[in-house]
């Protein structure tokens, strides 16, 4: 094996754990599992509606193409996406490392260098869907949704005024309870709007900038496209590293480091978050996110709807 251009892996159907006639290994059983899951769930009748959706250019807007190396990423914001672009745009050749990449390019897709898929004819989507290795990364669906709070309503690193000028007072005019309440928008109103099973008419006036909250269906349509490889968030320091194998790219770029504890779920803080906010507007909430938790494997937060 040494010395030869490693193959990209197929997508074996049952994880045998044998070795396989062309003498290499079925992939780590932990990620076979994680596309099992996906597959059963996918089948269960009862989840349909939470769990399929159609590859709609919205979806295909999320998918970022490497040619070169024949890869297709589909963008989970806040769960570690910069990094992952930056790791393309490496591959392909916008920048010589990940470290000479400016921060203010990276979400630039004018000056990145990474098409969407959605740029390409249909017979070019189909060929890249059927034969490139695609993968993307998801986290505890809750702990997401507090992280994509704090990132665009609390602190807004990348100075994005749209959020608290315009995303923010249109989601308190319709969800706020206590209309004498002056302050800015709390979580608690976020919560209300991304439970609220009509929040369809809002999506349609914050336009793209929804991606930071709908679900993975929404967003990568895990049971309509063939993923190679799912990581997780909480396991990225083996994820990251596998994909990058899986991938076959593994001798031309590293995942930048992660900082200790990053990625470690953080049961308290979604306590905390989540206090006081009543037991129906969870529940809601979770109605609408349990195609995510069944199909990536996160267990049911149980400790916030009892």
């Amino acid at each position: 094996m040494l010395g030869k251009v490693r193959r990209k892996p197929r997508q074996w159907e049952k994880p045998t754990g044998k070795v396989l006639s062309d003498s290499r290994l079925v992939q780590p059983l932990v990620y076979m599992e994680r596309l099992e899951l996906i597959r059963n769930v996918c089948r269960d009748e009862a989840l349909k509606n939470l769990s399929h959706t159609a590859v709609s250019k919205f979806v295909l807007d999320r998918i970022f193409v490497c040619d070169k190396h024949k890869i297709l990423f589909c963008q989970t914001p806040k769960v570690g996406n910069t990094q992952w672009k930056k790791v393309l745009i490496v591959l392909n050749g916008a920048f010589p490392s990940i470290e000479e990449i400016p921060e203010n390019v990276v979400h630039d897709h004018e000056k990145n260098g990474l098409p969407r898929l959605s740029s390409f004819s249909d017979a070019e989507i189909q060929k890249r869907l059927k034969t490139y290795f695609k993968f993307f990364i998801v986290r505890d669906p809750f702990e997401r949704l507090i992280s994509a709070f704090k990132d665009k309503f609390v602190h807004n690193p990348r100075f994005e005024p749209w959020y608290r000028h315009e995303i923010a007072p249109g989601i308190i005019r319709k969800y706020r309870r206590n209309r004498t309440e002056t302050r800015g928008i709390q979580f608690e109103d976020f919560v209300r709007y991304l439970g609220d099973p009509n929040h369809r008419w809002l999506d349609l006036q914050f336009g793209d900038h929804i991606i930071h909250w709908v679900t993975y269906v929404e967003l990568c349509a895990p049971c309509e496209i063939k993923y190679s490889v799912i990581g997780h968030h909480e396991t990225l320091e083996d994820d990251a590293p596998y994909i990058l194998k899986e991938a076959g790219i593994d001798h031309l770029v590293s995942y930048p480091t992660i900082p200790p504890g990053i990625t470690v779920y953080n049961r308290t803080k979604v306590e905390r978050y989540f206090l006081g906010i009543s037991k129906r507007d969870i529940r809601r909430l979770y109605a609408r996110f349990e195609g995510d938790f069944k199909l990536f494997g996160y267990q049911k937060p149980d400790f916030l709807l009892n």
